[in-house]
């Protein structure tokens, strides 16, 4: 099978879905924390120019046009640069049901971005979003398909219309498989776990850990899943997704760990033994060295990000 039959059987068969949340307005120059979404989030600017910052990496340039995933539960901000208006001078989405966060600052010169939540499953299989580790980016204008999408978005906020919001979902969803196609053309190490969903084999030793990250795993009971050697499956797991099994299993149970922080409740223990910890203890070595922090402080960030966001709305 040609490299493009398995990007398309990929795109194909994947269940991706958007659910726009959210309208942020920056006025001035200023920032807006984001704090950690416990799903994956896609950001589009309509206006204005700015940066998106993330701790750990080079701030992502802003402009009208410009779309950009983010990884679930990974802290994020935007900042209005200021400056002339460039796009939408305002935004009054119609009908949308949706948030409104708001940052005021010093000079003129809006941005507005547009939040959605972003899934993606395979053959039942949820979570899939919980493997990117890096943020993407798509600029729109590169693109005729993805500018035809977000043309008709904007349409379809500013319009009065019974299925408004379905719509904007299907748009994003379009330029969410558009952004997903150019990355695996280019062969972009971001998305490696992606392309290598093309082996049934792995495949089905990929699900295995999806559905239960907690559950006993190990090279041996992933093999026996993958119908393939204990030797062959550590060597085509490694040359797929470039990490061995195991450190990609660890890699996810603190992703996973990081979302149940993130949107719920439950002891820190509790999440440990769910994501496969045998100790506490164990799990807050490994949290720390994954996130920078430990689980409750974690967990503490999201409930300040909540409260910051609550005055804003």
């Amino acid at each position: 099978m040609t490299c493009n039959a398995h990007h398309d059987r990929i795109l194909s068969e994947l269940d991706i879905s958007a659910d726009p949340f959210a309208i942020c307005a920056l006025e001035g120059v200023c920032s807006l924390g984001l704090g950690r979404v416990p799903r994956a989030t896609l950001h589009y600017v309509l206006g204005g120019r700015g940066e998106l910052r993330l701790p750990g990496h080079a701030p992502l340039r802003l402009e009208p046009g410009r779309l950009v995933l983010v990884p679930a539960a990974m802290r994020h901000s935007l900042c209005n640069m200021g400056g002339g208006q460039v796009g939408v001078p305002a935004c009054e989405p119609v009908g949308l049901d949706l948030e409104a966060h708001i940052a005021r600052g010093e000079a003129g010169g809006n941005m507005v971005v547009l939040c959605s939540t972003i899934s993606l499953g395979l053959c039942g299989a949820h979570g899939l979003i919980d493997l990117l580790r890096v943020p993407l980016s798509l600029d729109v204008a590169a693109s005729p398909v993805a500018a035809q999408a977000m043309e008709a978005l904007l349409s379809e906020m500013g319009a009065v219309r019974a299925g408004a919001r379905a719509m904007v979902r299907a748009l994003l969803l379009q330029c969410m498989i558009e952004m997903l196609r150019q990355r695996l053309e280019a062969r972009d190490p971001a998305v490696t776990w992606l392309a290598g969903l093309a082996d049934p084999g792995l495949w089905r030793a990929l699900h295995a850990m999806l559905d239960d990250p907690g559950a006993p795993h190990g090279v041996e009971s992933l093999a026996e899943v993958a119908g393939m050697s204990r030797s062959r499956f550590a060597e085509r797991f490694q040359a797929a997704y470039g990490q061995g099994a195991m450190g990609f299993l660890r890699e996810l149970r603190l992703a996973r760990a990081a979302q149940m922080l993130s949107e719920g409740r439950e002891p820190v223990k509790r999440v440990a033994q769910k994501v496969g910890f045998a100790s506490r203890s164990a799990f807050t070595r490994a949290f720390i060295e994954a996130w920078g922090q430990s689980p409750r402080a974690f967990r503490a960030g999201r409930d300040q990000a909540a409260d910051r966001a609550q005055k804003l709305a």
